[in-house]
């Protein structure tokens, strides 16, 4: 089964630009899948990460947003069971 990592963004967000870099670079050491979803494509999504992105969710689960760091998005997908 792959992990699949979401990554709510929008256009023109730099520290979702970085996040996403975190993200691809994270992928030599952890393998998973990245989805980027766009928050302005959906008005409940806009509503709900308007303040908050860039976010990383995984499982369901919000494990990071605003200033991703690349060690605690590691730790996270190499701890949790």
């Amino acid at each position: 089964m792959n992990t699949i990592i979401k990554l709510y963004t929008r256009q023109g967000c730099h520290l979702c630009e970085q996040a996403m870099e975190i993200l691809v670079d994270l992928q030599s050491e952890v393998p998973f899948v990245i989805e980027e979803v766009d928050i302005e494509k959906s008005d409940d999504l806009t509503e709900r990460y308007g303040l908050m992105i860039p976010v990383v969710e995984w499982d369901g689960e919000e494990i990071q947003y605003g200033q991703v760091d690349k060690m605690f998005i590691y730790e996270a997908l190499t701890t949790k069971k």
